[in-house]
């Protein structure tokens, strides 16, 4: 065979090989088997993983795989790219981290905003490495800077109903705007828990808990109940 020919040879082989790679239609979630779904959730395990370990940046898929125990293929029967798999698990934490269990019927306004800032920061501090990336990767893609925009703006539309609720009940100012008084206090949270849990600044548990249950408070006009660090921590 010529050199030309060889050359045309090793060519065409990577091409081949470019395209038994080349990412695929991830397959519809609902259509997985439920091997498909494990083998799934362990490349989304292993992916946070990953991020965790060397950030956003420096992952790759191939690493995503190594990590899963996976083909590089098989990555891409389940999702189109490291982007995807990000959103994936940016929408899962932000879901779990801004739940809030069922607040009891007979409790004050005071003591469901001292059990929602206190389920806050326990969701938080869990999951307090994959917090940091994904604030980190908002400040560079659109796309997940909207994300994070769209989660938050959710928990202060349900804070700001509350609220609504309770100026209508005659508990908080009527004063404040509602929708303004959630954004500042969930900054406040937000920004002190960030700065907490993941840049690292000393602070004691209970007094910086105690304190931002008392800000919070506070700012509406609402009554710290008695013990509330005891009865919500």
């Amino acid at each position: 065979m010529s050199a030309w020919g060889r050359v045309l040879c090793v060519a065409r082989s990577a091409v081949n090989k470019s395209a038994g790679n080349a990412p695929g239609v991830p397959a519809p979630v609902d259509s997985l088997s439920p091997r498909g779904m494990a083998t799934r959730d362990a490349v989304l395990d292993a992916a946070q993983r990953v991020f965790e370990r060397i950030g956003f940046v420096d992952a790759r898929v191939e690493l995503i795989a190594r990590e899963a125990g996976v083909s590089y293929g098989t990555f891409y029967r389940y999702f189109a790219s490291k982007e995807d798999v990000f959103r994936e698990l940016s929408t899962r934490l932000f879901t779990e981290v801004h739940h809030r269990e069922p607040s009891a019927h007979d409790m004050t306004p005071a003591q469901r905003l001292i059990a929602a800032n206190r389920s806050y920061y326990q969701a938080y501090r869990r999951h307090a490495r994959m917090m940091a990336i994904v604030e980190q990767v908002a400040t560079f893609n659109e796309e997940f800077r909207q994300l994070r925009h769209e989660h938050r703006a959710s928990l202060i539309d349900k804070t700001a109903g509350a609220i609504a609720h309770w100026q209508e009940q005659g508990r908080v100012r009527a004063s404040l705007d509602p929708v303004m008084a959630a954004r500042a206090m969930a900054a406040m949270v937000d920004h002190t828990l960030y700065l907490w849990l993941v840049q690292g600044e000393d602070a004691d548990e209970d007094a910086l808990l105690d304190t931002l249950d008392l800000m919070c408070v506070g700012a509406l006009g609402l009554e710290m109940p008695e013990r509330a660090s005891q009865t919500f921590r």
